[in-house]
């Protein structure tokens, strides 16, 4: 089986939308939305519905409370015990939305581990951070947290859209620091 420069492009573009769905779920869900009515972005036949005004609406409303609600600190812990089994399903979507000309059973294969894994794996160290500020500064510094994950999540979603190429670059940087993070957490093994 080949890959077109358009699969490939269309690859890019689902796994830089999964990763900014780690950052906030609604967010690149709008996004796409936007970029499908627009038509900047195709989508699959199936998923064409997403490009709709109503779901626009519906979209930029749920975008909006998502990013007020993280900025409550103990709102926001809460949201995220939901937000990482959501970031999954949510990752896994756009990814089967935007692969195009690919046999069903390799697009869903694609969706569920690059979509969704790349969202899970993005959601469940963002999670990790905020409740270690939480723990830390007592909530004070959760706004701060809040306000990157959401620039990120935005910036990604533009970036995956406009220049997939620049997007996919940036989220294998966010795999190389968060590999570095975890690794600096775990504990060493001291010589006797």
């Amino acid at each position: 089986m080949e890959f077109s420069p358009e699969t490939i492009i269309s690859v890019f573009i689902g796994i830089g939308l999964a990763a900014s769905v780690g950052f906030r779920i609604f967010v690149p869900l709008f996004a796409l939305s936007l970029a499908s009515f627009y038509n900047f972005t195709p989508l699959n036949e199936s998923w064409e519905w997403v490009g709709s005004s109503t779901a626009i609406i519906i979209l930029g409303i749920a975008t909006i409370v998502e990013i007020l609600a993280y900025f409550i600190p103990w709102l926001d812990n809460l949201l995220d015990t939901i937000a990482i089994p959501l970031a999954a399903i949510a990752g896994t979507i756009v990814m089967a939305a935007i692969v195009s000309d690919l046999d069903p059973i390799i697009t869903w294969a694609l969706a569920i581990i690059a979509g969704g894994g790349t969202a899970s794996a993005i959601k469940g160290s963002t999670s990790s951070a905020r409740l270690g500020s939480t723990a830390t500064t007592a909530g004070i510094a959760n706004p701060v947290i809040s306000t990157v994950e959401t620039g990120t999540s935005i910036v990604m979603s533009v970036l995956a859209i406009f220049i997939p190429i620049l997007a996919i670059i940036l989220v294998a940087f966010i795999g190389w620091i968060l590999f570095k993070f975890f690794k600096l957490l775990k504990p060493s093994k001291s010589k006797k």
